[in-house]
């Protein structure tokens, strides 16, 4: 039986010093509304607690588990919510979303960030079929990993990159999003693979015994930036695991793309980690040609 549906804030209704004006997204454990500061009249986005599988409005404007043997996985969640607030406060940078407010009320969470007009990068991929151009992925891709190398200096992996989790600002200027995933290196006994997403999650998100890195994230900018091209997701990595049939970038769209786009996603989505990219900045250098990607095999 599926969960029912969640239902929104009233328009109207003041959360803090925020006025909300439109629901504008939701995702597996949040709403995301259009609000209004009435302070200073500037417009930001709120993203509330509220968990599809276990969580449900009570009263009008609160937030509780929907059944009592879910309380302590709805518990739990907005502990993670409100850590995803924490890390995301603490990463200053251009191309990951900028939190401004964070606050308990109505027993959930709320998360309040700057309000950035533009797509999201899952839908546009959808919606051209692929085929994204050079240009294209050169003003998205190298800011991202920019972002990322600033990340995994924290000791934070992403752990959930994929194109639903990119926001493209006017003229492509990419942003982040969707910390909820977010793990620290030093999180021992840790579940490490809240999220997996198949066909930009790496084998190592399916095992809760295997390492995970910075090759992690990696992997998924390189199935990212392949969907921009193919236009679908890339397999999954436990079907390529089991036995990769997908034809390396560099033989499918030679003719289209240059050879350094081509061979970084291949080197990106390399199966086993320790052949990847170890690091963003690594992925970003090849990228821009300021180095040749290694053959399978070789250290860069």
């Amino acid at each position: 039986m599926s969960p029912a549906p969640r239902d929104s804030l009233p328009i109207g209704t003041v959360l803090d010093c925020y006025r909300i004006t439109k629901l504008i997204g939701s995702g597996g454990f949040s709403l995301i509304y259009l609000a209004e500061d009435e302070d200073n009249h500037d417009e930001v986005a709120i993203k509330e607690y509220l968990p599809k599988r276990f969580g449900t409005r009570i009263k009008g404007v609160g937030v509780g588990a929907i059944k009592e043997e879910k309380y302590e996985s709805f518990q739990r969640g907005r502990r993670l919510f409100y850590e995803e607030a924490r890390v995301l406060a603490t990463l200053q940078h251009p191309n990951i979303v900028h939190v401004r407010n964070c606050f308990l009320a109505n027993n959930t969470a709320y998360l309040v960030m700057n309000y950035e007009p533009g797509k999201n990068l899952g839908r546009y991929i959808k919606k051209r079929q692929g085929g994204l151009s050079t240009n294209f992925l050169m003003t998205v891709f190298p800011p991202l990993l920019d972002a990322l190398d600033l990340i995994h200096s924290r000791q934070h992996l992403h752990l959930d990159i994929k194109p639903s989790n990119i926001h493209l600002r006017p003229g492509g200027n990419p942003l982040l999003l969707d910390f909820g995933a977010v793990y620290h290196l030093d999180d021992v006994g840790r579940k490490k693979a809240q999220v997996v997403t198949p066909g930009f999650s790496p084998i190592e998100q399916y095992y809760a015994s295997a390492q995970i890195g910075a090759f992690t994230d990696v992997y998924a900018i390189g199935a990212t930036m392949r969907a921009c091209i193919e236009g679908k997701p890339p397999p999954s990595a436990v079907e390529r695991h089991a036995q990769d049939a997908l034809l390396p970038a560099a033989e499918a769209f030679g003719r289209l793309y240059p050879r350094e786009i081509l061979e970084s996603i291949d080197w990106a989505m390399q199966i086993e980690s320790t052949n990847r990219p170890q690091s963003a900045g690594d992925l970003r250098d090849a990228l821009l040609g300021r180095t040749p990607v290694p053959k399978v095999g070789q250290s860069a």
